[in-house]
């Protein structure tokens, strides 16, 4: 079923946010192209189209380029923050999973001098979204919102329902399995 809203929140996201700062990181890294793409594991190609603002990247090949370029996530898809702000419902920029039901949208970017990113996320039943290891140190703080979650790092996991709170390591794989339509969920992401 195709409504359109699909690909309104896949455009929440500017191309021209993500492709200035995979340049900007791969900059600072001091690396090639073909390196990055190599070190992330995805084709040079690709890599290309997003750093001219012409691919449309999915939320695994973001967090593996993010993990090659050793900065948080939210560096990669962040937007310039005015003074106040609000994200209503259903706005913001969302990513979504390629093998999971699985959308995040970044609430908060950590500041500068700040390693922390706010997120919100909403899963359906079905596939779990598998999440690979993030940079050294990150530890991830979940609270369901609605709906029941099943969480943590493989092997490890545990179900939690609307209301419960969980800490785990992020830097080891881990996944995001929802038990019920419609669960949502706050995601902190603690960088080191």
């Amino acid at each position: 079923m195709t409504d359109g809203k699909g690909d309104a929140a896949r455009s929440r996201l500017p191309r021209e946010w993500v492709a200035a700062a995979l340049r900007r990181e791969r900059a600072k890294a001091g690396i090639s192209l073909s390196e990055l793409a190599k070190r992330a594991g995805i084709a040079k190609s690709t890599l290309s189209q997003l750093e001219a603002a012409t691919g449309n990247p999915g939320i695994e090949t973001l967090w593996a380029l993010a993990v090659a370029l050793g900065v948080p996530f939210s560096v990669l898809v962040e937007s310039p923050a005015p003074a106040v702000t609000v994200i209503r419902a259903g706005e913001g920029p969302t990513m979504h999973a390629e093998q999971a039901s699985y959308a995040g949208t970044l609430l908060s970017p950590g500041p500068a001098g700040v390693r922390r990113d706010i997120y919100h996320g909403a899963m359906e039943p079905g596939s779990a979204r598998e999440s690979d290891a993030h940079i050294p140190g990150s530890v991830e703080h979940l609270v369901v919102s609605t709906g029941r979650l099943l969480a943590g790092p493989r092997g490890e996991t545990v179900e939690l329902a609307a209301g419960d709170y969980m800490s785990y390591r992020g830097d080891v794989p881990h996944l995001y399995e929802a038990l019920e339509p419609g669960t949502t969920f706050v995601l902190v992401m603690q960088h080191s």
